[in-house]
């Protein structure tokens, strides 16, 4: 039951990614170029995703303050961490830093290497495998 539920929220999430437009660096380039001819049709893409998700916050806390699993039977586990590290902000300027440079964010990126085959779409391929390392550095630095 879990793989054909991650396999069809997976669905879900990559035709909502090329649906919405997320798969074009240029359009994204567009909605984070707040200064030149901004492109706001990201930013309701966005809310709806956070609408989204906040249900499912919502009805996960609920679910937990019961004391019940997720509905695949699964622990809900919820992070609690409020605490603001410099490993956080590292991290995330360098989410953002490489997202304003390319206009490309890692699931978009998956989008983008599963359809190269069919778009010819080489900075997928690039930013897919550089994500990749940059993933394996992390573990090995974690790890230490």
């Amino acid at each position: 039951m879990g793989l054909l539920s991650g396999l069809l929220s997976g669905l879900v999430f990559g035709i909502g990614l090329l649906v919405s437009g997320m798969t074009n660096p240029a359009k994204v380039i567009g909605f984070l170029d707040i200064t030149g001819s901004w492109d706001m049709s990201l930013a309701l893409v966005m809310g709806g995703a956070l609408l989204v998700a906040g249900f499912g916050f919502f009805f996960a806390k609920k679910r937990l303050a019961n004391h019940q699993a997720s509905l695949s039977g699964e622990p809900i586990s919820i992070p609690t961490s409020r605490q603001i590290t410099p490993r956080l902000v590292i991290g995330s300027a360098l989410f953002g830093i490489a997202w304003g440079l390319v206009g490309i964010c890692p699931g978009p990126a998956v989008v983008m290497f599963g359809s190269f085959p069919f778009t010819g779409a080489w900075q997928a391929v690039v930013f897919t495998l550089a994500m990749l390392v940059g993933m394996f550095i992390f573990q090995l630095i974690d790890s230490k």
